[in-house]
């Protein structure tokens, strides 16, 4: 995360997981606690996160990894069927 400059909040999954009850999302959850429960649950950790020679980077939306590639791809087409290169 240090090598991201983000903090354990910043990278917290929190649609379609436990963070809420947990209780991550609230003022006082520590960063040592939010780290704690990523790693007892996967699932909280918001991804992907993807390590280039040029960085790393959550690459949410999907398009951002083009920031981190040496060599563009020839087209990229998201998930949902947006076309982000013809």
């Amino acid at each position: 995360m240090a090598v991201m400059n983000a903090t354990p909040r910043d990278l917290l999954r929190e649609k379609g997981t436990s963070a809420k009850a947990l209780g991550l999302l609230d003022a006082d959850a520590t960063a040592d606690v939010i780290l704690r429960e990523m790693m007892a649950h996967p699932i909280l950790v918001n991804r992907p996160i993807v390590a280039t020679p040029k960085g790393v980077k959550l690459c949410r939306p999907s398009e951002t990894v083009l920031e981190l590639l040496d060599k563009q791809p020839a087209s990229f087409t998201k998930k949902d069927g947006e076309i982000v290169l013809p």
